[in-house]
């Protein structure tokens, strides 16, 4: 974790003051005086400001279901952020693991712990996400292999990875993706000759949304924090 980070977590600082402090000299790691912001750190190492021992808040791990008209950032742009919606400490101190448009609902996971977020977006670690569909045409029958065998999206290099897609209803789908390229399951069916009017994801990894409305939001239970450890 980057000391800024950690002091945040520790205080009531906002990363501005706790890099102030950093610059000041007030800072040290092991008796050692630190300045540099984004010194990596751990919760085992002695962090003391001004001879005040530091301990970390522990990590918080949240599902949203996130509503149409929001975006997954830390900033306000043409729409509000998604973490308006959580009545916490320091909200905006955390991120989202795992964007959506901000035309599409469905679950978002929200944390401050970097290392697991790491292991939700990374394409390293081929963490599956489910996605309900609503098409405008029909189905074609081999769009389901086409998936399985990867498709070529404008402007990427490579096929996207295989992906499996179930279908629902003519025009509804269940299409699951274990990577996470920009506007990546409407590029697909686009590239198959179809258009997304409409999308909701439904789980990432073994974690299922749940019945929350939209806008509402629960901590993650420790068997759920513990699928992306």
């Amino acid at each position: 974790m980057r000391l800024d980070k950690f002091i945040c977590k520790s205080t009531e600082l906002t990363r501005t003051e706790a890099k102030k402090l950093l610059k000041k000299g007030e800072v040290t790691v092991n008796n050692e005086i630190i300045t540099n912001p984004a010194t990596q750190v751990h919760e085992n190492n002695d962090i003391r400001v001004d001879g005040r021992a530091l301990v970390a808040r522990k990590s918080r791990y949240i599902m949203l279901h996130k509503p149409i008209d929001t975006i997954c950032s830390n900033v306000d742009e043409l729409y509000p952020s998604v973490l308006h919606f959580l009545d916490i400490d320091k909200a905006f101190d955390m991120h989202i693991a795992g964007r959506l448009d901000a035309d599409t609902t469905g679950l978002v996971l929200i944390t401050d712990d970097g290392r697991w977020s790491h292991n939700i977006i990374s394409p390293k670690k081929s963490c599956k996400k489910t996605y309900r569909v609503w098409l405008r045409d029909i189905l074609q029958p081999d769009t389901a292999e086409k998936f399985a065998n990867g498709v070529q999206l404008q402007g990427e290099k490579d096929l996207t990875r295989p992906a499996v897609l179930e279908r629902v209803a003519p025009k509804e789908v269940l299409l699951t993706i274990t990577e996470g390229k920009y506007h990546q399951v409407k590029r697909m069916f686009a590239a198959v000759g179809n258009k997304v009017v409409g999308l909701h994801r439904e789980s990432i990894g073994g974690v299922k949304l749940d019945e929350l409305e939209l806008g509402e939001w629960r901590y993650l239970t420790s068997d759920e924090v513990a699928n992306f450890l």
